[in-house]
């Protein structure tokens, strides 16, 4: 028994030295190469965290540098201008739109004005297909490969690990970046070259639209009933329709909580971009069209700042019904 005993102590001794030489080997490999942030929104913050501390070796830039500063804490090199992280190796951005991507990078203070040039631009943003297009032309003009790399997810999460990210661009780049991406995310997904994630993350945004009004009108339904939210969201996230966006969904549904994670606004423009793509390429997307109308409609209303989760009060008005919260602590499925 006693031998037994050592010959397992050894094994688990052996076991954890592995592993400790296993995540030695890990971080040595994040940290060959020299990383730059742009962009430390809600999302970008919560990524850029992520990378360091993974151990990564960070540089990052914010327009309004103070929203930028805390990641210091972390490791973070702070910089005033995208310039200053031309000499890293790996550039990510995260930023609001096509004129802002075109800008941290080719613009007068951009990465590309700097003495040096990135081997790597890998952009989350959520921009358009044109808009990327553009970038990816002038980096190339400069021996520097691109990435489109837009993420599925919101700040909590990030936090969570189950960001989503697609990606598509040279192979060679991904295999570069994969690691980094799986740092951010749980999911990475390489579709091919050019543009194409922007394609599958426009068609994803579509789809959450259309899921967040269908999810809306099936509640008011429900309530109209007799069956109160939480119990109808409960049976819907145990069924084979559940996911996890209806459960992450579910606490903001039953009480009403409206903070935002992704706007009616920026809702629709994903919309929009999807519909044009739709009509450029002859697909039919009447379901598409309805719900864009119907957020559209939310916007009008007043509610720009807001979740777009609120697409289910305007359905409980529509059909005559005023929402209260039901003050029931719901898990969102991410702790």
């Amino acid at each position: 028994m006693d031998i037994y005993n050592s010959m397992q102590t050894i094994a688990l001794i052996q076991s954890i030295s592995n592993q400790g030489i296993q995540q030695m080997e890990k971080e040595q490999n994040l940290r060959s190469q020299k990383l730059g942030w742009i962009g430390t929104g809600r999302m970008g913050f919560a990524m850029a965290k992520r990378l360091l501390e993974a151990g990564c070796d960070t540089s990052a830039y914010n327009r309004t540098r103070t929203k930028a500063e805390p990641l210091a804490t972390l490791g973070a090199r702070i910089v005033d201008t995208p310039a200053e992280l031309s000499d890293r190796d790996i550039v990510f951005t995260m930023v609001s739109g096509p004129d802002d991507l075109f800008s941290v990078i080719c613009g007068d203070h951009g990465v590309l004005a700097g003495s040096a040039t990135p081997k790597l631009l890998i952009d989350c943003s959520s921009v358009s297909e044109e808009g990327s297009q553009r970038v990816r032309d002038a980096l190339k003009e400069r021996g520097c490969n691109m990435l489109s790399a837009p993420v599925s997810g919101n700040a909590k999460v990030i936090q969570a690990g189950r960001l989503t990210v697609v990606a598509s661009g040279p192979k060679s780049a991904f295999d570069l970046a994969r690691q980094y991406l799986e740092v951010i995310g749980e999911g990475v997904t390489y579709v091919g070259t050019g543009e194409l994630a922007r394609m599958v993350k426009i068609c994803h945004n579509v789809l959450l639209g259309v899921v967040t009004q269908s999810l809306a009108e099936i509640t008011v339904l429900a309530e109209k009933g007799g069956v109160s939210r939480h119990a109808l969201l409960d049976f819907i996230n145990n069924s084979v329709m559940g996911s996890m966006f209806t459960r992450y969904k579910t606490p903001a549904f039953v009480n009403l909580d409206w903070t935002p994670t992704f706007t009616p606004s920026l809702l629709r423009k994903d919309m929009d971009l999807g519909l044009a793509a739709a009509e450029r390429l002859g697909a039919s997307m009447p379901i598409a069209a309805a719900t864009r109308e119907l957020v559209q409609q939310a916007i009008d209303a007043g509610h720009t700042d807001c979740d777009f989760g609120i697409l289910l009060e305007l359905q409980a008005e529509a059909s005559g019904m005023h929402l209260e919260s039901e003050n029931i602590e719901v898990d969102d499925g991410l702790s």
